[in-house]
């Protein structure tokens, strides 16, 4: 047997967390790297013959940061949008221009809302750049130069020179010091509804995934964890496999996981699942999901909880109020189950290490490459790709990295790419976490809410991943929705007695940041809690929300845009009935009405929603659209069907037989209000998930007038009562 590779866990972590947190400058450096075309600044190249390179340092995985990006940073430079193009600076790179490009980190809905000032503002410098160039070589003053589709004017004499005939000029001068960014009302380029960049290479099958590389001399390798978490290798018999066709070596990887490394996947992967391994499963042997079911529970009713949001005294308030409503809602664990499984290739020397693969932050993949090579990041490299879904499995834990790298080294000078498989993937996640909740309401005669207790018991991401971003037993991404009033996340409602608590539980299931994270069950607790008072007082739904969230103008605008949109005052046609719900998180404002019907055998058809979002602004009306209609995807995929279940310390599903996802006729039509009030910038991948399963239930409710309190609905009869 080959020796253990392993490397310290708590060492990676900790360098993969510096990779997220440090800061960053406006990227004005223009220093030329060797072999590349003169560059304008970091963000901008022109090349001579008019083509623009912009460089985006945030990742793609079918969301469209990258065209996106490329809109804002070619509005500021005037350029002809016909001849952009871009590319991925590296994390290496990066590091070696004292981090020029800001964050790799794409996650949380960031990649615009985070980045858009200085790539706007790294735009804007190279079109002055570019501007002074033309000035220079025509000696005559800056101010009299005009810019339009990648052409400078000197509008007294009408002559023009374009940007790639000066391009390399223009990096050779000082950047500017001042810049000035245009008003969006200004806006030519960004603002507008632009094809994507990706979307053609996508189409045709010329774009490269991680699972398509491939390099000279490459091998590939296949991977078996133990499949029980906490489980390490206690024997295998490399032996057995060993003359298998093209199998070229049989090596444990870390503490808990072996591989087989041949000429071609498959036989990696066949010679794999015909060898003996023995597992020590550890103590979660027997650990199910009862199991944690019952430790949650506890929590609800724990006398120390970690407090998120609170004004009055809500204890008090709910100890004399004349009436009480209460209701237990709880979330599953779910896998995010991208179509590209989890995959890179590594090629290791005792001089470098450079890693292939798609990830959601580049400079944590160079961490954890790093760390696994046992060189320092200047002698190692990540080249990003395109991901096949990401979702955040590829953002703070980078675990096929460390392996792809472990199993190089055993190589040295090859190339080695390791593709999980789908049942590896489905069973090495980083899972959305399990959580409960108890919601208490106190009612006045009247019926107004006079409070609410909201204790959420359950599992902690950040406890997992960044354990120093938790503070006094405090996870703040648990109030994801839940927030006191302000620009992230915030509750909305005026609550005149309010306490949101969390008593931590974590179950030995790693967590991980999944598309929408906890606004996802929070809003499901929330907006079907609020559809419960509603219903238990004989308030409209609608009315109720109006009353509560008298104080939040911008939430309160997008759920009158969907009610206005539906019609919410006049009845649906015969055999429909809606459900309301709205929430923010992520920097936006968004709210959705779902139209369902249910029919005497109890299948549901979810006809249609309506959802507004206010993101503040706009980049490109088509993508927010396209990621508006793929977060009910996403999240009703999640409503109907998704729950990862441990049985023998293990997960059940391992396959998409197992762990459904939405199909195509089950997808309702969805109309899209967008609703930019300017003034802020918020994210739109992630925020309309949340909205998507309260909506629904809240419509299966007054369709059925059953309350389902746990999901997925796959586990519900929905036959009317």
């Amino acid at each position: 047997m080959n020796a253990v590779l392993s490397p310290s866990r708590r060492r990676f972590l900790g360098q993969s967390a510096a990779g997220l947190l440090l800061g960053f400058h406006i990227p004005f450096d223009a220093a030329t790297q060797d072999g590349q075309p003169p560059e304008v600044n970091a963000w901008v190249v022109v090349k001579p013959d008019d083509t623009i390179v912009i460089r985006i340092a945030r990742s793609e995985m079918g969301q469209g940061t990258l065209t996106g990006l490329a809109q804002l940073v070619a509005e500021e430079l005037d350029a002809d949008w016909s001849r952009v193009r871009t590319e991925y600076p590296t994390p290496g790179t990066n590091l070696a221009r004292k981090r020029v490009w800001g964050s790799f980190s794409t996650g949380g809905s960031r990649g615009v809302r985070e980045s858009h000032d200085y790539v706007r503002k790294g735009g804007a410098a190279a079109r002055m750049m570019l501007v002074q160039a033309a000035a220079n070589q025509w000696n005559v003053p800056a101010s009299e130069c005009r810019t339009a589709r990648s052409v400078i004017t000197h509008v007294p004499s009408g002559r023009t020179l374009t940007y790639g005939s000066v391009a390399a000029a223009a990096g050779k001068l000082a950047p500017p010091q001042e810049v000035a960014l245009k008003d969006p009302k200004d806006w030519q380029v960004a603002g507008k509804r632009l094809a994507r960049l990706d979307t053609v290479d996508k189409t045709t099958g010329k774009q490269v995934y991680g699972m398509d590389l491939v390099l000279p001399g490459m091998l590939n390798a296949a991977i078996k964890d133990c499949p029980v978490f906490g489980g390490k290798v206690k024997s295998f018999n490399a032996n057995a496999i060993k003359d298998r066709p093209g199998v070229k070596k049989v090596l444990q990887v870390g503490e808990s996981a072996v591989a087989v490394v041949a000429d071609t996947w498959w036989r990696a992967k066949s010679a794999l699942d015909a060898l003996p391994i023995e597992w020590d499963k550890g103590p979660n042997a027997k650990l199910s999901s009862a199991d944690v079911a019952a430790t949650l529970k506890a929590g609800l009713d724990a006398p120390d909880a970690a407090v998120g949001n609170a004004n009055g005294d809500a204890r008090a308030a709910l100890a004399g109020a004349p009436r009480k409503l209460e209701a237990v809602y709880s979330y599953p664990h779910q896998n995010h189950a991208t179509m590209e499984t989890m995959n890179a290739t590594a090629k290791w020397t005792p001089q470098r290490c450079e890693v292939w693969t798609p990830t959601q932050n580049g400079e944590a993949a160079l961490a954890a490459a790093s760390e696994a090579a046992g060189l320092p990041q200047t002698q190692c490299e990540v080249y990003k790709l395109h991901l096949g879904g990401g979702f955040g499995r590829r953002g703070a834990v980078h675990d096929w990295v460390t392996q792809a790298v472990l199993i190089a080294k055993a190589l040295p000078g090859t190339p080695v790419k390791l593709i999980w498989s789908r049942e590896e993937d489905m069973l090495h996640g980083r899972y959305h976490p399990v959580t409960q909740c108890k919601l208490t309401a106190g009612l006045d005669k009247q019926g107004n809410l006079t409070a609410l207790h909201m204790r959420i018991s359950g599992q902690s991401i950040l406890a997992a991943v960044l354990p120093a971003n938790v503070k006094d037993g405090k996870d703040p991404a648990t109030f994801q929705g839940l927030n006191p009033p302000g620009p992230e996340a915030s509750f909305g409602y005026a609550v005149p007695n309010l306490l949101i608590d969390h008593a931590m539980r974590n179950p030995p299931v790693p967590p991980g940041f999944w598309r929408g994270v906890n606004l996802n069950q929070n809003a499901i607790y929330v907006e079907c809690f609020l559809d419960e008072i509603a219903h238990a007082t004989k308030q409209d739904p609608l009315a109720l929300r109006r009353k509560l969230l008298k104080d939040s103008p911008k939430h309160l605008a997008v759920l009158n845009a969907v009610a206005d949109k539906v019609g919410w005052g006049k009845p649906p046609r015969k055999g429909i009935y809606r459900g309301l719900a709205q929430t923010m998180g992520f920097g936006s404002y968004v709210a959705a009405c779902a139209e369902v019907s249910v029919n005497k055998d109890g299948k549901l058809k979810i006809h249609r929603i309506v959802a507004a979002t206010d993101p503040g602004h706009v980049v490109n009306p088509q993508q927010v659209e396209a990621q508006i209609e793929g977060s009910f995807v996403y999240g009703l995929s999640a409503a109907l069907y998704g729950a990862c279940t441990l049985k023998d310390g293990q997960m059940e599903q391992s396959n998409f037989d197992t762990y459904q996802v939405m199909k195509l006729d089950e997808m309702p039509a969805v109309e899209s209000i967008l609703m930019p009030s300017g003034g802020f910038w918020g994210g739109v991948g992630e925020p309309t998930i949340a909205v998507a399963a309260p909506a629904v239930l809240n419509a299966i409710f007054a369709a059925t007038g059953k309350r389902i309190r746990d999901l997925p609905l796959k586990n519900h009869s929905l036959k009317k009562v």
